[in-house]
């Protein structure tokens, strides 16, 4: 179970095609700026005259590499590198990406942010074309139907088109074809974020913007649902909408902006910081409350809170000091210990809270372990009241397209009303944003939203953009 009770998305991806040959140190300082959307395993492919070298390991980026062995790649101007969360298969060295994947007339290098719904299906076919499979998990299964799919088509690119058309669920996907070209498309739907980047050195396509910057990369603009962008010699030779939604339209994913994603990125025209600070705003708006002042829960909580005080003209406090030293990885040496982690984490500044009545902004409330000890520490501290607010609505169903969610029965929102789960946090009133709430503090946004993990349907529809647009 995981310590910190928080939805986790499932991977983040790094392509660029360089003029110069520093493709797999640039593919480096992009994975270290998505290490936040994941941190299971990290992964490096590079090629280059003559072959391509590939080195993957679990662990954190830095772990992965810290050997080393960045230095030991040789000159290449495409390099394709990959974060994971593991939704699907073991967290093994085997199913950490990208994947490199040989065929009759060549080799590619595939890495892939999403989940694929048909992949058991598409599995079971494939191995009856003669194809064997050496991990679990469903980015393997991607690679080997591009794989037979160029095989089939006698040519690289359309061969990836035909074989994306197949897929089913959430993908962005960055390819290496053994030539030196790199491809880059998105599902149909526009699950998950993908843009490109450019700069003299060449091109570059990632999960986020603020890792096309920390490379050096001016953001051009998202790769669009359904398009394919083919880069080679580092400028890009194909782009089109190649690919049809197969499912009913649900957009984006809007935990990108609650909580996935970094607040300096722009996903799809949005600032995630704009985003955040938006539903402070809407919470304010929808749940005030008779406080003396408001404080964020470290990290993605804090612009919400940043829009809450400034709607509702409280002042803004530093809550907790975080230790920055503690990850996801973090071996806890006890019981004992492991009871206190939350304060291990995050500890509050009494200085700040004592005898005050503190609005405690959050991003989302899964089981509810996580929140109770935030507040029981508050509390502890000598805050006089905690009234919790939510950037989120209550989490109800779980997600198919990548982000790992508990199961329904295990989500407090289907176990108690929102009085009840008040009672359980310890906390003096709790306020959820609603989904007409976050879909207007993203309205900014050019694409439509999946809501599923809150409504239980694709939703797409879009909130009104004039809320909070200024003259």
């Amino acid at each position: 179970m995981r310590a910190d009770d928080k939805p986790r998305e499932e991977c983040a991806v790094f392509g660029v095609s360089a003029v110069e040959g520093n493709a797999a140190g640039l593919a480096y300082n992009g994975l270290i700026s998505l290490q936040h959307r994941g941190q299971d395993g990290a992964g490096i492919a590079a090629v280059y005259d003559g072959g391509i070298v590939c080195h993957k390991d679990v662990g954190l980026v830095a772990e992965v590499f810290g050997h080393g062995e960045i230095n030991s790649f040789p000159s290449a101007n495409v390099a394709v590198g990959h974060t994971r969360y593991g939704t699907t298969g073991k967290d093994t060295e085997k199913n950490v990406g990208p994947f490199v994947v040989e065929y009759l007339t060549g080799r590619i290098v595939v890495a892939h942010n999403g989940n694929i719904t048909n992949a058991p299906q598409l599995r079971r076919e494939l191995k009856t074309h003669g194809i064997n499979f050496d991990a679990t998990s469903d980015s393997e299964v991607i690679s080997a139907l591009i794989a037979y799919c160029i095989t089939i088509a006698g040519d690289a690119l359309q061969g990836i088109i035909h074989a994306a058309g197949r897929l089913r669920g959430a993908f962005s996907l960055i390819i290496a074809t053994g030539d030196g070209r790199l491809v880059a498309l998105r599902d149909a739907n526009g699950f998950r974020p993908l843009c490109i980047g450019q700069s003299k050195n060449g091109i570059a396509v990632a999960s986020e913007s603020c890792a096309l910057e920390t490379c050096g990369f001016d953001f051009v603009r998202d790769v669009r649902p359904g398009e394919v962008v083919a880069v080679d010699g580092g400028s890009i030779v194909h782009k089109g909408i190649e690919l049809n939604a197969s499912e009913a339209d649900r957009g984006l994913c809007i935990f990108e902006y609650v909580y996935f994603s970094r607040p300096d990125s722009v996903i799809d025209g949005l600032s995630v910081n704009e985003a955040r600070h938006n539903m402070g705003l809407m919470l304010a708006k929808e749940h005030p409350a008779d406080a003396d002042c408001v404080c964020g829960v470290p990290d993605s909580g804090l612009e919400a809170a940043a829009g809450y005080a400034a709607a509702s003209g409280l002042p803004l406090v530093v809550g907790f000091v975080k230790n920055r030293y503690i990850g996801r990885s973090f071996i806890y040496p006890t019981q004992s210990v492991r009871d206190d982690a939350v304060r291990l984490k995050l500890n509050p500044l009494a200085t700040n809270v004592r005898g005050k009545r503190i609005v405690l902004v959050d991003d989302s409330i899964v089981r509810g372990t996580t929140c109770e000890k935030i507040v029981r520490s508050l509390k502890a501290a000598g805050a006089k009241e905690v009234h919790m607010r939510i950037s989120s609505p209550p989490f109800r169903f779980t997600c198919h397209y990548g982000t790992d969610i508990d199961e329904e029965e295990n989500l407090i929102a289907n176990k108690m009303d929102i009085a009840q789960i008040a009672d359980k946090l310890g906390v003096d009133s709790l306020g959820y944003i609603s989904i007409e709430g976050l879909k207007a503090a993203c309205a900014k946004c050019r694409l439509g939203f999946c809501t599923a993990c809150f409504t239980g349907t694709g939703d797409t529809s879009r909130a009104k953009k004039d809320i909070f647009e200024t003259n």
